[in-house]
């Protein structure tokens, strides 16, 4: 391999690291179940990495299908709270899918009416086992001061959209669909509807208001809070909407271009001695 290549080498290797511990949450900074919780599914290191695509007895999950083993979610009831940290900050970037920055996956699924369990389910958008009551969602970059999203935008944690693990994890569903949206859909009409996501509730930091309810401005965050007010709420993940791909080929670009600058330089440094290589 020609040394010339290392420092690209370098710089995407480095990038890709970034972006694995960027995408789903890494460890739980705090767990209270609250009131009404699900029995037996009180482990919150089940919200972390990435979202189920397969329950216990090995079927794929899907919006008819959500996750539902206890080594797959975790439950809050009312008074619940789960607080978990990302290693790698959650970006602030209006360029994201929809402008959403992170998304969580919790257990609802979408009610078969047309009494075909067997792959042919027609739903009328109604949903089963989702939280029909409030919950409230805060973001932190130092586990210290948290911001509330604001709650006339941020939608219910474990309402819409059930799960697809057939879909990609860090693809946020098109927030302006409703239920009636999915009124006699079957599989292939739901999924056609998420556009290649796997589904959850999405969020946009811009969303952040302060205690008086003033807007914040975030550049990023590492903490994202669930609180449970009313209902109960059973979370299978947290996931990052990664970069848009202009911003990877502009980051791996400006790498390497630095790199060619120091190559150059280094160059007519090196012809000084008889036993250098040119590459």
């Amino acid at each position: 391999m020609r040394k010339k290549h290392l420092p690209f080498i370098a710089a995407a290797s480095l990038f890709a690291f970034t972006r694995a511990h960027a995408q789903f949450a890494d460890s739980v900074v705090a767990y209270s179940s609250g009131t009404g919780v699900s029995a037996g599914f009180t482990n919150p290191g089940m919200a972390l990495g990435a979202p189920s695509q397969v329950n216990p007895f090995g079927e794929g999950t899907d919006p008819f299908n959500p996750p539902y083993g206890t080594n797959q979610i975790v439950s809050l009831g009312a008074g619940g709270l789960l607080t978990v940290q990302f290693n790698s900050p959650v970006v602030n970037d209006p360029s994201h899918p929809f402008g959403l920055d992170f998304i969580i996956f919790g257990n609802s699924g979408f009610v078969i009416t047309n009494g075909d369990f067997s792959g042919g389910g027609i739903t009328d958008g109604s949903l089963f086992s989702n939280n029909a009551g409030t919950t409230r969602v805060s973001v932190s970059l130092d586990n210290i001061t948290y911001y509330t999203l604001d709650p006339a935008r941020a939608s219910v944690v474990d309402g819409l959209f059930p799960t697809d693990g057939t879909g990609s994890f860090q693809r946020p569903v098109n927030p302006s669909l409703t239920n009636a949206d999915f009124s006699g859909q079957g599989l292939a009409g739901i999924r056609a509807l998420y556009g290649g996501s796997a589904g959850g509730v999405g969020f946009d930091l811009d969303w952040a208001r302060d205690g008086s309810g003033n807007n914040v401005s975030l550049a990023g965050i590492n903490f994202v809070r669930v609180e449970v007010l009313t209902g109960k709420s059973e979370i299978d993940g947290f996931a990052a909407v990664p970069e848009p791909a202009s911003w990877t080929l502009i980051l791996f670009g400006a790498l390497g271009l630095s790199s060619a600058r120091r190559l150059s330089a280094w160059r007519p440094t090196l012809s000084r001695f008889p036993f250098a290589r040119r590459s």
